[in-house]
């Protein structure tokens, strides 16, 4: 990259200053070796339900090493901002979870412990984890910003009774099919897909790989922004139109940031979805696992199905400590703890996501239909987002114009090429210098 870390991390901070304002970050352990914080990102079907499912894991850790540690976890629309308003404040948690597209963005700050090999071997060792979730820690040729804790991908999840009330024989291959199956889905108070049209990082996800499907990036070689190219141009426009033109996506869907569509499809108010690991809140919405089935996201037609076609952003969480903690002893034995053979089994169990431990990820339980197509299309289909600097603001200002086109689209405005162009136009502009 062209620019200086110190002026990546100036740009960041800058950039979003308004935006993290008044949100405070953690205020550490205040150097007790016996007590850690830690910001967990949200990942079971609600904040109380994460509270509930941690509390019982940390219990373990505090038997086992006689530190207590404090437990916020933190919504996905707000995750982002506060850590970049920690970041700048230097008052943060000792630990905490990071979107894995993140992770060059934060890097760049300056305030997360890097990974070198006398740190991994702290934990257990490099080796431990699979090289796919590696690969989505951190700028290439710089050690690590954070450690793989859940992996992921996207797959569409299709409510079986549905489809057969439609007569439709089973998931769509293609987008054409899965705008056709839509339609027939579209009727009695259903609607064929389910968005979270406000929901800036799942917006980048979506687009992100409907770009790829049209030869494009939201990046050059180089790392410089590139939004308005006609490959994300049509991308954007294509996932946008499953609202605005093919009327699959209802227009209150235009609002949704905080797992609304996952509510909507457990209660059969939409018969498909484009997610990452949605079988736990599809269970705790009341559903059974053979009310849903789970197939690989949709190519375009005439593509290979061979995975050379990419259908996913590689999803994970990481774990980071921030560097200025007061605990890192305590911090270290976490993550241990947390990325441990064991814990990996029953979070990722838990979570229905799959373990970034290599000896965690053999374990039968991760051999289900639905983990099973996870898996693969992390091995062969997944494309991990740009690992730049400048990711995190990316995400912000892209995700903003689709969720603004998405507005748009709701109050019966037209989504045009030219003004698909021209919010992302915008966008690129908001990208620093």
């Amino acid at each position: 990259m062209r620019r200086t870390r110190a002026a990546a991390a100036l740009a960041i901070v800058t950039a979003l200053a308004a935006t993290t304002a008044g949100c405070g970050g953690g205020t550490g352990s205040g150097g007790s070796p016996k007590t850690l914080t830690y910001w967990a990102s949200n990942q079971g079907p609600s904040i109380e339900a994460d509270k509930k499912i941690l509390t019982a894991e940390l219990k373990k850790f505090e038997k086992q090493t006689g530190i207590k540690v404090k437990l916020e976890v933190v919504p996905w629309s707000d995750l982002l901002n506060r850590i970049l308003a920690a970041t700048a404040s230097g008052q943060g948690p000792d630990v905490l979870n990071i979107g894995n597209t993140w992770s060059a963005s934060l890097q760049a700050t300056g305030a997360l412990l890097p990974w070198d090999q006398e740190t991994f071997d702290k934990i257990g060792g490099r080796e431990r984890f699979v090289d796919s979730a590696l690969g989505s820690t951190g700028a290439p040729g710089e050690n690590p910003a954070a450690v793989p804790l859940y992996s992921m991908a996207y797959a569409l999840y299709y409510n079986k009774k549905a489809f057969e009330d439609a007569g439709i024989d089973g998931p769509p291959a293609t987008w054409e099919e899965l705008v056709a199956d839509g339609k027939k889905l579209s009727k009695d108070g259903t609607w064929g897909l389910g968005v979270e049209g406000s929901n800036l990082s799942n917006n980048i996800h979506q687009v992100f790989a409907l770009a790829q499907q049209h030869d494009a990036d939201f990046f050059d070689a180089s790392g410089k922004p590139d939004f308005t190219s006609d490959g994300a141009v049509a991308a954007v426009k294509q996932y946008v139109d499953f609202m605005a033109k093919d009327k699959i996506v209802a227009p209150g869907n235009a609002e949704y940031a905080q797992n609304q569509s996952l509510q909507d499809f457990a209660r059969g108010k939409t018969a498909m979805l484009l997610w990452q690991t949605a079988a736990t809140t599809f269970k705790a919405h009341g559903m059974s696992p053979d009310e849903w089935g789970v197939a690989p996201v949709p190519l375009p037609a005439g593509a290979p199905d061979d995975g050379t076609v990419p259908n996913s952003m590689v999803a994970g969480i990481n774990m980071a400590v921030f560097k200025n903690t007061d605990n890192l002893d305590g911090a270290l034995k976490f993550v241990e703890f947390m990325t441990s053979d064991e814990e990996q089994k029953i979070l990722n169990k838990t979570y229905g996501s799959i373990p970034p431990v290599k000896a965690a990820q053999q374990d039968e339980a991760f051999n289900t239909p639905d983990l099973t197509v996870l898996r693969e299309t992390l091995a062969k289909s997944a494309v991990p987002l740009p690992q730049v600097p400048e990711e995190s603001q990316f995400e912000t200002a892209v995700g903003t114009a689709v969720k603004e086109l998405f507005a748009d689209a709701a109050a019966g405005r037209p989504v045009t090429t030219e003004s698909v162009r021209e919010r992302l136009t915008k966008a690129q502009q908001q990208m620093p210098k």
